[in-house]
């Protein structure tokens, strides 16, 4: 029987997680034992956080639009309090750009926002949550 040498995959699995430890400080890049632990940790984390990346984009295009209505005086709940009544449907992502780039587009949706508002104010209708509480 012929005789079996098994270096190569253990080889090629090392330089693998050394490769993907480049970068790491001390020997978390040198040392395998270390390196697949700080490998593994590494993964967790860009699994993490590729989750809280959409989460913190949301975060920042909210704090962009609000801080654009509160020039033309609403905030940005009544804001999309008065889009939802206006049947006006624009994601956040798309409302913030327009805030920053095309102030003029943006203002035609707050003026829409703030009629919207005045109208239901006026006619005195009120979503199914405030009827149920009367």
């Amino acid at each position: 029987m012929a005789r079996v040498k098994r270096g190569v995959t253990a080889h090629a699995r090392h330089k693998k997680v050394l490769k993907a430890a480049k970068g790491y400080r001390g020997r978390n890049s040198t040392v395998f034992r270390v390196a697949i632990e700080k490998v593994e940790k590494g993964l967790q984390y860009a699994f993490r956080d590729r989750r809280a990346k959409k989460r913190n984009f949301r975060s920042l295009w909210i704090q962009r639009i609000n801080a654009a209505v509160r020039e033309h005086g609403l905030t940005y709940g009544r804001f999309i309090d008065g889009l939802t009544k206006a049947g006006i449907e624009v994601d956040r992502k798309v409302m913030s750009e327009m805030a920053i780039s095309q102030p003029g587009a943006f203002g035609s949706l707050v003026a829409a926002s703030k009629k919207a508002l005045s109208y239901h104010k006026e006619a005195g209708t009120t979503n199914e949550f405030e009827s149920a509480v009367k």
